[in-house]
């Protein structure tokens, strides 16, 4: 039996990246698989034609999760059309780095939003139908930078680390109703975004890395799989760093 055969999975921002990696592998262990996009129209609906070729139920929605209305509709949708709502990997979120000193008010909100609002937003949403079945388990994609800061990124370190926290009172929360919450903290891994950094710099955080090499999407959707599993029942309010040993 495939580890997550007969589940319910939503993930948020999966048009690319991480996110369309934890969409692929959650479909390869029998999930069946809601999703969104936003801005990336045409590579999520591409994305929803591929999964669904191999005849899993698969369904795109076009959402912003930071709009808290959108996000509960979503969540509305979803479970009327799959029935309920098992998996909830928030992973939707952007960056507008820069200096403290020269950030703009807007690139300070607009992350906040994103990255952190939309958590907030999609979990208050899902523990209704969660609360009803008593199970579910909720992913949240948190960052290194969200641990240890990073000059250049004060609104984004703020937001990966209010998920942390938001987290660990989700799971202290929900718990008594068989409700878990964890989170996973990627490091360097190598991405489109990352595709377009200097390979002199690249390698650079390589060096810094333990197992010498930046991670892949698809380290990150392994572990992704493994909280939204039965094999991590007893695991909840944890922060699971996949960084090769960064922060070590």
């Amino acid at each position: 039996m495939k580890l997550l055969e007969g589940k319910i999975a939503l993930i948020t921002g999966a048009s690319k990246g991480i996110g369309r990696a934890i969409a692929q592998k959650f479909v390869e262990m029998g999930a069946q698989v809601a999703f969104t996009y936003l801005s990336s129209v045409e590579k999520g609906q591409a994305l929803e034609q591929e999964l669904a070729a191999g005849g899993t139920k698969v369904k795109g929605y076009r959402s912003d999760a930071s709009d808290f209305a959108q996000a509960e509709k979503l969540v509305e949708d979803v479970v009327k059309e799959f029935g309920r709502l098992d998996i909830l990997v928030n992973n939707a979120g952007i960056t507008r780095d820069g200096l403290l000193m020269r950030m703009t008010e807007e690139q300070w909100d607009s992350v906040i939003n994103t990255n952190l609002k939309s958590v907030f937003n999609l979990t208050k949403a899902a523990t209704k139908p969660m609360m009803r079945q008593k199970s579910g388990s909720i992913i949240n994609m948190t960052s290194v930078v969200g641990i240890k800061g990073n000059a250049g990124q004060v609104n984004y370190a703020a937001s990966k680390a209010g998920i942390i926290g938001l987290t660990k009172s989700v799971a202290l929360e929900l718990g008594s109703r068989n409700i878990r919450s964890n989170a996973i903290a990627p490091g360097f891994i190598e991405t489109e975004m990352t595709g377009e950094l200097d390979a002199a710099v690249v390698e650079e955080w390589k060096k810094a890395i333990p197992l010498r090499r930046g991670g892949t999407p698809e380290d990150v959707a392994n572990t992704t799989v493994f909280l939204a599993s039965d094999l991590s029942a007893y695991i909840s309010g944890q922060v699971i760093q996949v960084d090769g040993g960064m922060l070590t």
